[in-house]
């Protein structure tokens, strides 16, 4: 590969069909422009076009996805570019305020031929790493697909039926949902008995500890609605659709839960992040942090740099004698999700955590602030232990031990 005085530079602008691709040279004049369709031809002529040109750094505006992976694959070194900072450089080179994908391609490689000391390049996780990764936000999206569909089936159900959402803790859980598909409406529910119900549960494994009487006085006890036969007949066949669409949801986000839990076990820096918990049943969580960080440990070279991109470290602003940190809206939502996670749970047992948010809620910050302010201070025991492949050991704690010491 050339030096990087004498090297090309690449811009590419990602797209779902089509890529937006320019070529400088050392001293910024374009070489080439092109666009590329993506499939598998586009695809292998872009990566062999760069290879050709001697581009020695392909700037991008994500840090993930098939494209990464083949100009990866094909030798390339990558960096991504947040897409605010190509925003705040397109005025540098065009003072008409344009924006065009040729125009973001340029700008691009402009980035990655003078700035590229500021960029990371980018290292691939492990196969373990992005299998794990794929699992826990393919969970997390089908989650979310789960409560709109049940949030859709309660709205149904309260406009004709409201003593059927009120049966069951949810409305989107197996034994609710099939109570819905057997008794869709008050007219299937009619003949409905105490014994029936104790006979239903029962052939449906319920594990819940109320009675089939008490069940049935919540059915019974919700409002009467007002829907005549047609109107009842729409309602139902509503109903019995949102149940056919929950339930293969349901299943399947416990079939990935249950993935995700051998995933996470059979991962070398599995036994890091579940030390990080002591419930039995906060290895989703413990995933979710280890997927999202990665197991490259070149990404996060210092514990402020996983803080920032957890979201647990504000944005300074400063302007002459003022001074004030902001909410820090770019990051890893996922992985900041995770991170408060950890430090609400934390709090409750971990007398150091609790410390720490205590002594934030006294300062007068909000119950989410304190909780990031937490989620920082464990952002530098994360780090240590991920670094050194080591696992949380409250003896080892220093800061732990002092406060627990005698007084301490």
């Amino acid at each position: 590969m050339r030096a990087m005085s004498e090297a090309r530079f690449a811009g590419v602008d990602w797209a779902s069909e089509e890529h937006a691709v320019c070529v400088v040279d050392e001293h910024g004049r374009i070489v080439e422009g092109r666009r590329f369709v993506h499939n598998e031809p586009g695809i292998r002529a872009l990566c062999s076009r760069l290879v050709r040109l001697g581009v020695a750094l392909v700037a991008l505006e994500r840090p993930d996805g098939l494209l990464i992976e083949r100009l990866l694959d094909a030798g390339l070194s990558v960096v991504a570019v947040h897409p605010n900072q190509v925003k705040a450089m397109r005025p540098r080179y065009s003072v008409a305020g344009g924006k065009s994908d040729v125009f973001d391609s340029f700008v691009l490689a402009e980035l990655a031929r003078t700035d590229s000391h500021r960029f990371r390049v980018l290292v691939p996780d492990s196969d373990q790493t992005k299998a794990l990764r794929s699992l826990t936000r393919a969970r997390e999206g089908l989650v979310r697909t789960r409560i709109g569909l049940a949030n859709q089936l309660r709205d149904q159900l309260a406009c004709f039926w409201p003593g059927a959402s009120k049966v069951f803790c949810s409305v989107d859980t197996a034994i609710a949902l099939a109570f819905l598909a057997r008794y869709p409406s008050p007219v299937d529910a009619r003949g409905l008995g105490e014994q029936r119900l104790a006979a239903f549960l029962k052939r449906h494994g319920y594990t819940g500890r109320k009675p089939a009487s008490e069940l049935l006085e919540r059915l019974r006890g919700g409002a009467q609605g007002r829907a005549d036969e047609l109107e009842m007949q729409a309602r139902r066949q509503i109903v019995l659709a949102l149940v056919s669409a929950l339930e293969p949801i349901v299943a399947r986000i416990s079939e990935l839960t249950i993935e995700i839990r051998h995933a996470l076990e059979a991962h070398p820096d599995g036994p890091t992040f579940r030390s990080l918990f002591i419930a039995p049943d906060s290895w989703l969580c413990a995933a979710t942090l280890l997927s999202e960080i990665g197991d490259c440990r070149e990404r996060y070279p210092t514990y402020r740099s996983l803080a920032a991109d957890a979201g647990q470290a504000p944005v300074a602003v400063e302007s002459g004698k003022s001074k004030h940190a902001k909410f820090r809206w770019a990051c890893d939502h996922r992985l900041r999700a995770a991170f408060c996670t950890l430090a609400d749970a934390s709090r409750r047992h971990n007398p150091w955590a609790a410390d720490i948010y205590d002594r934030a809620r006294a300062r007068g910050a909000s119950h989410t602030h304190a909780t990031r302010i937490l989620g920082r201070a464990w952002s530098q025991i994360i780090w240590r232990l991920w670094h050194d492949h080591d696992t949380y050991d409250p003896t080892r704690h220093t800061a732990l031990q002092r406060l627990t010491a005698p007084g301490g």
